[in-house]
């Protein structure tokens, strides 16, 4: 079974929730069907002092997902896509942990259509390809993640906590980038960044 993760799990500090989603599972119900992925890769987005959080510049209406309960989910608009991340720590402090980059696991056929043709290994390789990939959009915005209808993220099976972590500086910021915090299941295929270590620290080998 796919349980939910609690509302406690993302009450915490965003880069522990962030390290602890690797390995975790994103499910996505439609009526289409059940898809579901690996989470490989995320970025945390602090609540203070962090220039290239979308909170940095106070609360506004498109952001207010990020003001909203932990395990809450904040969908916004890139380039004719989407972006997915999940809200942390206590209501009213803006952090979140976006979602880079799943790997496939249930309903792969389902990704592939909604993907078009795309090599495999693009399926769900990047924050604006798992959201096509999963059907998921701004209609998704707010949407409680603990209440395991629609979409959530549970515990998984899959042995991605078998793999090493690393971490590196953020992807595509313009603010902030001498911060490490980007977070990924080194050596993983389904990676959307640079995969190699060389620039990298080890947060478990």
């Amino acid at each position: 079974m796919r349980v939910p993760l609690s509302a406690d799990f993302y009450a915490r500090d965003v880069v522990q929730v962030a390290i602890d989603l690797l390995g975790t599972e994103l499910v996505r119900r439609t009526r289409e069907g059940l898809t579901s992925g690996l989470i490989v890769e995320v970025e945390a987005y602090l609540a203070e002092r962090d220039p290239a959080s979308h909170a940095s510049r106070g609360r506004t209406a498109s952001n207010e997902a990020m003001f909203g309960a932990p395990g809450t989910a904040y969908v916004y608009p890139i380039h004719g896509r989407h972006c997915f991340n999940v809200v942390t720590e206590a209501e009213g402090r803006p952090s979140a942990v976006l979602i880079r980059a799943i790997e496939p696991l249930a309903g792969r056929p389902l990704m592939e259509r909604r993907r078009g043709d795309v090599p495999a290994r693009d399926l769900a390789r990047g924050p604006a390809r798992l959201c096509q990939a999963m059907a998921i959009d701004r209609a998704d915005n707010q949407r409680l993640l603990t209440s395991g209808s629609s979409l959530w993220l549970a515990r998984s099976q899959q042995p991605g906590d078998m793999l090493p972590i690393a971490c590196s500086p953020r992807i595509g910021v313009s603010r902030a980038q001498h911060r490490y915090l980007r977070f990924f299941l080194a050596g993983h295929a389904a990676v959307s960044g640079p995969r190699k270590v060389s620039s990298c620290r080890w947060l478990r080998q």
